[in-house]
């Protein structure tokens, strides 16, 4: 494991002896790359994507919580993206090379501080195995009130063409779109080739990435619905930060929980996304 710097922003890389890397920015404990052994890099990152602080990071793996995008009264998608975390911990367990992080409310700016009036501590480890990557995000209520959140691991998926995406495992399971209008998903496959805004929910089991050659199980505990986004061309030209054919490039299949969850003083939550190597 070792300090770097991307962009403006301190972050950390930890390798394997097999040659995959990771690398995460304590700024909003982002993880914006990840290449397994074989060298390929797994994540998006925008071209136009602001590396000083002053936003949101594009691409990678955005932390969210305590609210997801516009469901609440808070900053959208929340404050632990936009947060500088603390690097907690790291190093080797048997195959597995680690590090840890941790945010809790004394690390929130004070305008973020005052619209969320509860004690937390969020933990995020970013751990490499021999055949993948393990994600996995806690959240303990250290305060004497209960307080509601949602959360996700909104990960943005590099893949050389979007229209040759396919997500399989989907099959029967209801989602809502942009407009919030519930369906069911009769077909076996979802393939991209445009705008996708949907929230499945109550998983069953391991979902599929199919991009081209690339092929990735996606697996998660404690999450209980998946995301599935791009913004189309449309959506893609009104973002400043991302260039326009850059859509293309990258599909978000996401851990989360959706509807926000009650934690009871004392308790903790835990959810894990577990994503490894298919092809």
């Amino acid at each position: 494991m070792e300090k770097i710097t991307i962009g403006a922003l301190p972050a950390v890389r930890i390798g394997a002896a097999d040659g995959a890397r990771a690398s995460i920015t304590l700024y909003g404990g982002h993880l914006v790359s990840w290449q397994a052994a074989d060298g390929r890099e797994r994540l998006f990152c925008s071209a136009l994507s602001a590396l000083d602080g002053s936003r949101a990071i594009r691409g990678g793996v955005p932390v969210i919580f305590p609210q997801f995008g516009a469901r609440g009264k808070g900053l959208r998608h929340g404050f632990a993206r936009v947060s500088t975390w603390r690097l907690s911990g790291g190093g080797q367990d048997g195959e597995q090379h680690f590090a840890e992080f941790c945010l809790n409310q004394d690390d929130l700016p004070p305008k973020l501080a005052a619209d969320w009036p509860y004690a937390f501590e969020l933990r995020l480890r970013v751990a490499l195995q021999p055949d993948g990557l393990d994600l996995s995000l806690s959240v303990r209520n250290t305060g004497a009130a209960p307080f509601p959140f949602s959360a996700a691991l909104h990960t943005y998926f590099l893949v050389e063409n979007l229209d040759d995406c396919v997500v399989a495992g989907l099959q029967h399971l209801r989602y809502s779109d942009d407009s919030d209008a519930m369906a069911l998903q009769e077909e076996p496959a979802l393939r991209m080739g445009g705008k996708i805004d949907r929230i499945y929910y109550q998983l069953p089991g391991a979902l599929g990435l199919k991009a081209g050659a690339q092929a990735l199980r996606l697996e998660q505990d404690g999450f209980t619905d998946a995301v599935v986004w791009n913004p189309g061309a449309a959506d893609a030209a009104a973002l400043v930060d991302l260039e326009d054919e850059e859509y293309r490039r990258f599909v978000c299949v996401e851990p989360a929980l959706i509807e926000p969850d009650s934690l009871a003083a004392g308790a903790e939550w835990s959810g894990l996304h577990r994503i490894r190597i298919a092809e």
